[in-house]
């Protein structure tokens, strides 16, 4: 065997004793734990919903909302999203629309329904003599997560869970005779249920409030044989203001 490994051109030993490789290694022994080093990191983590209700219940006026939102630290959204987008038309206005997330341009701009869909809920709501600033008859507009999912994503349910807090605390603060839920992700937060084809033109109640479902503007612009239904939507929002 070793004039082999010579002939191979092993001309050197690099250890005094055989190795035997087919041998089963020894077990090493176990490191011991240092539990209160460890005790900090097993500790259970904040729940964000409950934290989310602390923050909001603590929050007095708008601003203070906003603040509150801006310091929450526990949504992941947070940290991809450009601009935190809170509110745009004005406070206090006797309809409030509930939108489900920003996009790219309300991510750009730090406002609510800037992009296609939000020309369009514009138009919408001009036709029954509502607008936002500036309008006859304003309108306040905000949505359930106030940070935009990456590729505009879908929120989840966890996502939504967390910003509900805020959402009820933005809705007994700007006192609302109405609110407007535009979409699926909206009627998931603020109902529990989705189904924007079924839900969409009935009242229902929701917090203390008075609520109309509405098929998001997104959708409209996909799928404009639906304006039909959305204007007999904005009809009915204009009976319910005017009785």
């Amino acid at each position: 065997m070793l004039d082999w490994q010579i002939d191979l051109g092993a001309t050197e030993a690099i250890g005094e004793t055989p190795v035997n490789r087919y041998e089963t290694p020894k077990k090493q022994p176990k490191p011991e734990v240092n539990a209160e080093a460890v005790a900090p990191v097993l500790a259970p983590t904040a729940d964000p919903a409950a934290e989310a209700r602390t923050l909001a219940d603590a929050a007095q006026d708008l601003d203070g909302l906003k603040a509150a939102i801006s310091g929450f630290e526990l949504c992941e959204l947070k940290k991809g999203a450009r601009s935190l987008v809170f509110s745009d038309g004005v406070p206090g206005a006797r309809v409030m629309v509930i939108g489900e997330a920003p996009g790219r341009d309300e991510d750009r701009e730090g406002r609510p329904f800037v992009g296609r869909a939000g020309q369009l809920l514009d138009a919408m709501f001009a036709e029954i003599g509502h607008g936002r600033a500036g309008a006859e008859h304003p309108i306040y507009i905000t949505n359930v997560m106030p940070w935009r999912p990456p590729q505009n994503r879908e929120p989840t349910p966890d996502e939504i869970a967390m910003m509900m807090p805020f959402l009820e605390r933005h809705v007994a603060l700007a006192k609302p005779d109405v609110l407007v839920l535009m979409g699926n992700v909206s009627c998931m937060a603020v109902l529990g249920k989705k189904g924007i084809t079924r839900l969409r033109g009935t009242w229902v109640e929701a917090l203390g409030k008075p609520v109309l479902p509405m098929f998001h503007p997104a959708y409209l612009l996909r799928s404009p044989l639906a304006k039909r239904e959305a204007w007999a939507d904005l009809l009915s929002l204009q009976a319910r203001l005017r009785s």
